[in-house]
């Protein structure tokens, strides 16, 4: 299946270091957190990779190539202006496979997708979220789920009746596209989630499994720590 990485944010709350490189190309143990989402990947089987990429994107195409350095496939979808994470997917519509993988370019996840992928293709709905039941009490809990898994409800800003938080690994048909606007700045997570919740289109593959953010300063240290 095809992994598609968002990878085109400014990663504000990393400044000053991301004033000289984009989020994902951060190093973490001399390496970029993007090479690290990509070997992981890979030694799970999975070799074509669409990188979405926007600000300071020219690093991470002139670093990672056509990918056959790393064993590899990769290809690029560049937003000229930032289009959040809904819009670059529509950018990037003539690029996307009929199903796809979807992972953030700050989170890492050391979880094996091929099972997301399977919960994603048994459940025939347009797109499925890994779950995570928020053990350690870590972060805020944004997703509430029905007896069948089905999310009945996504808000990041209000906890209230959750139980489990987003993990940053999704599985989406193509057909997200058509709840998706065009040539504007939308969030999957704060406008299409919605869409497809109402439809009850959208799944939680529920898991026990952390993940790290790497979007931060603490988070960043916690993810050196995991993969030193």
């Amino acid at each position: 299946m095809q992994v598609v990485i968002l990878a085109g944010g400014k990663g504000t709350r990393l400044r000053p270091i991301t004033k000289q490189v984009p989020k994902s190309m951060v190093l973490i143990s001399g390496k970029p957190f993007l090479q690290h989402q990509l070997e992981f990947s890979r030694s799970l089987g999975l070799s074509k990779f669409l990188f979405l990429i926007g600000y300071l994107g020219g690093q991470i195409k002139k670093y990672f190539g056509d990918g056959s350095k790393f064993g590899v496939e990769i290809n690029y979808s560049c937003e000229e202006k930032l289009l959040g994470t809904a819009g670059a997917l529509k950018n990037a519509r003539h690029k996307l496979d009929k199903e796809f993988l979807l992972l953030n370019g700050d989170t890492f996840l050391p979880m094996d997708y091929n099972k997301l992928i399977k919960y994603f293709k048994q459940s025939g709905s347009i797109g499925v979220v890994s779950a995570y039941n928020n053990l350690e009490k870590t972060v805020q809990n944004n997703i509430a789920i029905d007896k069948s898994n089905r999310i009945v409800n996504y808000n990041k800003k209000d906890s209230k009746g959750m139980a489990y938080v987003d993990s940053g690994a999704m599985v989406f048909k193509k057909e997200i596209l058509g709840f998706i606007p065009g040539a504007q700045f939308c969030s999957l997570e704060e406008e299409v989630f919605d869409k497809l919740i109402k439809k009850r289109e959208l799944m939680a593959f529920v898991n026990n499994q952390r993940f790290y953010d790497m979007g931060s300063f603490k988070g960043l240290e916690l993810l050196k720590d995991k993969l030193k």
